[in-house]
């Protein structure tokens, strides 16, 4: 993939001002965390102006032209949807010149918070790379229409194997959804302990969850994403973005953010893996709408815990795997973030129930020991 600069794809708007030059990470992280700190819309669309005019950032990506990508998607023919969220619809398309299959994430052009999550995506992922996060191709800067294009993902995502399944697909098995949560837990240990700076994802849910054709999970749409807190602070402060159902109890009441945040909505999402319900559904009973404050009571008696397993794992499970996951999702889901365990002792817990055990031998990092003494 050739290296290029975040500029227009009109020829015309190349480089119109050369004045300053960023050092690529380093440059990067500057201005997204500039981009993603200022709320105004006057600031938000001088930031954007900026970066596509000045094009003197060094980003990974190709370039691509509207009438491109247009012609990819068939002039994005809606037979093509394949998603559709609160800022764009994703299309299948082709790159005849490359001849590869692409999700093109055409996004809306009403507003300047479009314009926000373009940058936040392209600025993101030119900052990290890991198996479990996914790629982004390239971008279309053409006059208003800001587009992204990402690898294409085979088996859409996780929401799509697990929520309100229809009755002719096959569910997943138990050890297809600790793998994909033990994958999409790496993803976060990647964002929160490798990149430099750290990255708060923010909006972990299971439509972001991506599955390859070997449901591999790679987490997508980092249009929300946050960098960590600066250096001798411990929060970062912004206005509350995400999906309801999803924020951490903290984030929520004080717009505080920290990577424990995320961490919640891990939980949230590990609890809708084992149950196949909903974080929030409303076509259930009152009492179970809420997903988090039907199963926590359940929590409390080991007896009740195979209540919450998903009724079409049909009983094949390992209850001790059940009780150990469903303690890890207990620790994710605490209200007070500081006894929330970091995700990197996640990702270690789910390394052992993603594999199928004759013995279902006890396991032994603290995450893991207090998951199995939760669960006697």
């Amino acid at each position: 993939m050739r290296k290029t600069q975040l500029k227009s794809s009109r020829s015309s708007v190349n480089e119109t001002r050369t004045s300053s030059k960023y050092d690529d990470s380093e440059g990067l992280a500057t201005i997204l965390r500039s981009s993603t700190m200022h709320p105004g819309v006057s600031k938000q669309k001088m930031m954007a102006e900026d970066i596509l005019s000045y094009g003197n950032l060094n980003i990974s990506a190709e370039v691509f032209t509207f009438r491109e990508l247009a012609h990819a998607t068939d002039n994005f023919n809606p037979e093509f949807l394949v998603g559709e969220g609160g800022f764009g619809r994703v299309y299948k398309g082709y790159l005849k010149r490359t001849n590869q299959v692409v999700a093109v994430k055409q996004l809306d052009r009403n507003g300047v918070q479009g314009n926000r999550e373009f940058l936040a995506e392209v600025l993101t992922l030119s900052l990290v790379s890991h198996p479990n996060l996914v790629n982004l191709i390239g971008y279309c800067a053409d006059g208003n229409q800001r587009i992204l294009v990402y690898e294409f993902m085979q088996n859409g995502s996780l929401e799509d194997h697990l929520l309100d399944l229809p009755s002719n697909k096959k569910p997943l098995n138990w050890y297809s959804r600790m793998k994909i949560a033990k994958g999409a837990a790496q993803g976060l240990e990647y964002l929160h302990d490798i990149a430099n700076p750290p990255i708060i994802y923010r909006d972990f849910k299971a439509s972001n969850i991506l599955l390859d054709e070997g449901l591999n999970p790679k987490l997508s749409d980092f249009g929300l994403a946050k960098l960590g807190p600066a250096e001798g602070e411990d929060h970062v402060s912004t206005r509350v973005m995400g999906t309801y159902g999803y924020c951490a109890p903290e984030y929520a009441m004080t717009g505080q953010l920290t990577s424990k945040s995320d961490v919640y909505s891990f939980g949230v999402v590990l609890l809708e893996i084992i149950s196949g319900r909903r974080a929030i559904d409303n076509t259930r009973p009152a009492e179970e709408q809420n997903l988090i404050s039907w199963a926590k009571p359940l929590f409390k008696d080991k007896n009740m815990l195979t209540e919450i397993a998903d009724p079409l794992f049909g009983g094949n499970y390992p209850v001790k795997g059940l009780r150990q996951a469903l303690a890890i999702a207990d620790m994710c889901l605490q209200e007070n973030s500081n006894t929330r365990p970091l995700i990197c002792d996640v990702v270690t817990a789910l390394e052992y129930l993603a594999v199928p055990r004759d013995d279902e031998e006890i396991i032994t990092t603290d995450l893991e020991d207090s998951a199995d003494e939760l669960c006697l």
